[in-house]
């Protein structure tokens, strides 16, 4: 499911990430790889606040479609 569907405060797996490939090391870069563990912190209008390693990031809603969770 795209993470912007994923329910909030529950730890998810990054399964894919379905961008381009300069969009992909992007957020390869910030810890957002495939068997990566994620969390949804807030999401409203399908963009999202999610808790990646120690940090957040607030993705908006084109992209949180792209990265797909379970």
């Amino acid at each position: 499911m795209p993470i912007g569907l994923a329910p909030i405060n529950v730890d998810m797996k990054v399964v894919k990430v379905l961008a381009d490939e300069k969009t992909k090391k992007h957020l390869e870069s910030l810890g957002i790889l495939p068997n990566a563990s994620i969390r949804v912190i807030s999401s409203v209008n399908g963009g999202v606040v999610i808790a990646v390693k120690e940090g957040r990031l607030a993705l908006d809603r084109s992209i949180a479609s792209k990265i797909l969770v379970a």
